[in-house]
């Protein structure tokens, strides 16, 4: 029995992790159920079974799993710098990475949620993405004020850190160029050495 809830697990986890990949490559209303079917090699059956709610729930919960995902980025990086300046700096730099080895591929697993249908389809959908990205700005703001960043310059750096990423992959995406996330990411570091103490906390 316990094999047998393990591999229903599993398959679950498989169906989410294709609904953010096709999400971010083809956004909400691109993304149906026979090619997350065929990615998490799932069986016809596992659809309701597992998201009773249709694919609005499925959306919502790759949405979650990606915001999920995202906060391990920052808690990451954030290990690994040692400043305000050089956690935003390679902050953006994951980003712009990951972008161009999609080439260019994929963008936010969180946004097709909020500019496409999914809202209309589950009363859910309505606030996973204020959820999700305010969970992604508080934690950004977090380590920010750790690195000795006044909360209030924090949350505005923060805020602008997310609406820079979330523009840079759209217009990366467009240019087919790295460009934005380097034009931006030099911006937000100006602004992150600005609001920084003189000699960091870590």
């Amino acid at each position: 029995m316990g094999g047998a809830l393990g591999q229903r697990s599993d398959v679950r986890q498989r169906m989410v992790r294709a609904a953010t990949e096709l999400m971010r490559e083809r956004g909400y209303n691109a993304t149906v159920f026979a090619e997350v079917l065929r990615r998490a090699d799932a069986p016809r059956g596992s659809v309701y079974f597992h998201f009773p709610g249709g694919k609005a729930q499925l959306a919502v919960e790759a949405a979650e799993a990606h915001a999920h995902g995202l906060i391990g980025v920052i808690d990451q990086v954030a290990a690994e710098t040692d400043s305000a300046s050089a956690f935003v700096a390679r902050y953006v730099d994951v980003g712009r990475d990951e972008m161009v080895a999609s080439g260019y591929a994929r963008g936010c697993g969180i946004a097709p949620l909020v500019i496409e249908g999914a809202a209309q389809d589950v009363e859910e959908a309505k606030d996973v993405g204020r959820r999700a990205y305010g969970r992604v700005i508080d934690r950004v703001a977090y380590h920010l004020v750790e690195f000795g960043v006044a909360p209030s310059a924090a949350q505005s750096l923060s805020d602008a850190i997310l609406a820079g990423v979330e523009g840079a992959m759209i217009t990366a995406r467009a240019l087919h160029s790295p460009s934005p996330f380097e034009s931006m990411r030099d911006v937000l570091v100006q602004r992150a050495a600005g609001v920084s103490p003189k000699a960091p906390r870590r």
